[in-house]
């Protein structure tokens, strides 16, 4: 029955060293693909952010960026976010709720859409991007760090059993 926990007890410490080695790797290689993605969109910090003239290929540097976005966004719309931006335009380029009195398109007789609108759809997408990479880059350091904590077990309980077995011969 010894025997059989010592077994136990060794085939442990090698599965938590292959996991940790395998957590450590994939966190590593996330990271590194994130970065990598990233420098590919060639993103440069404007003069008004934390990071200005530096190339956008970190996730903290992403999450930077997309609250510049979204602080360009506020200022291109009077400090609207999209909620608070009526849907259409009326015959005077003014914008308005009611449906009624919006401008009609020559075209398709549709309510003409209030075009500002669009700046913030495009800003959620980009900042959303950006702010994924921040999440995935932050999951990845998790990864590598719970890999070494996996790692070090691993390590802990194979000294432990192997000690208990050099006492024994």
């Amino acid at each position: 029955m010894k025997t059989m926990f010592v077994r136990g007890g060794l085939a442990a410490s090698f599965i938590l060293i292959a996991f940790g080695i395998g957590s450590i790797v994939v966190g590593l290689d996330g990271r590194g693909e994130v970065r990598d993605t990233l420098a590919q969109e060639k993103i440069v910090g404007t003069p008004d952010s934390e990071i200005p003239g530096e190339e956008v290929d970190t996730g903290d540097e992403a999450r930077k960026f997309a609250d510049v976005i979204r602080k360009h966004t506020l200022e291109a719309t009077g400090g609207k976010t999209y909620s608070e931006m009526p849907r259409f335009l009326d015959a005077n380029g003014n914008p308005t709720e009611d449906e009624s009195k919006a401008a009609k398109d020559p075209e398709t007789g549709e309510p003409v859409e209030n075009g500002e609108r669009q700046i913030w759809i495009t800003s959620t997408a980009l900042s959303t991007a950006l702010n994924t990479s921040y999440f995935a880059e932050q999951v990845a350091s998790f990864s590598i760090i719970m890999g070494i904590a996996l790692l070090l077990t691993g390590i802990g309980f194979l000294v432990l059993n192997l000690g208990t077995l050099t006492r024994r011969g």
